[in-house]
């Protein structure tokens, strides 16, 4: 948290008004009043009107970006038989069996950003929750990443596939690109994903379903987004 303190961050907290912008006026001040030297990660946080405690309101799904992430994720693909072959011929980083499972349990092993498998491949899996759930790897049917088509698992990923899932605090945490995008391309890939987490708002959540929503980069300040249309929608 020092960086809030330094005199660049605070400069570029300057520019931001105390009051929600439109998205389409939030991005391109994100971009703006960027002050690093390298290629922040754009992200949205979304608090959400849900109590996570409870099952019937969790918010989990995941999107497609329509102009990815701004780099390709290293997929690791745990299966058997054909599927191997599959995975090797849709571009899968690391391919593998039990080996796989032996190496991620034995090395702590973690050098990809997305774990896809097979369902017959789950049962040793399984003992892997320890590593790969707290870093958000865990294959799971939900999001598509236990799957038998391995190819198409594969090519969502790296074409930019998201995964949101509401924390316990009630609030979604996602990136939409980088700050090098054109203002197009990041306006597009934030509705995308905004788009989806209203369109995965579970049926017990009563009220205000988006309470508010914040765009940064990186290192950057916060801007806020006016929620008014978020909640239009998902009347």
């Amino acid at each position: 948290m020092a960086r809030k303190s330094g005199k660049k961050y605070q400069s570029a907290a300057a520019q931001v008004e105390k009051r929600p912008y439109n998205l389409d006026e939030a991005i391109p001040l994100v971009q703006k009043i960027k002050f690093t030297n390298f290629d922040e990660t754009v992200e949205v946080h979304m608090r959400l009107g849900v109590d996570p405690k409870h099952a019937d309101q969790m918010v989990r799904g995941t999107v497609v970006l329509p102009n990815g992430l701004g780099r390709s994720k290293t997929v690791l693909v745990i299966a058997s038989g054909e599927k191997l072959r599959e995975a090797e011929q849709a571009g899968a980083d690391f391919f593998g069996g039990e080996e796989m499972v032996q190496r991620i349990q034995s090395e702590g092993w973690t050098a990809f950003d997305a774990v896809i498998a097979t369902p017959d491949m789950m049962r040793s899996v399984g003992r892997l929750g320890k590593i790969l759930g707290p870093r958000g790897l865990m294959p799971n049917p939900k999001t598509g990443t236990v799957t038998t088509d391995v190819a198409r698992a594969i090519e969502e990923v790296k074409a930019g596939k998201v995964e949101f899932r509401v924390d316990k605090t009630g609030v979604i945490h996602a990136p939409v690109g980088k700050v090098g995008f054109s203002t197009p391309k990041l306006l597009e890939n934030a509705n995308t994903l905004i788009q989806a987490v209203v369109k995965a708002k579970p049926s017990a959540a009563k009220g205000k379903y988006v309470k508010s929503t914040t765009v940064c980069s990186t290192m950057g300040p916060g801007v806020s987004v006016d929620v008014t249309p978020f909640n239009a929608r998902s009347v």
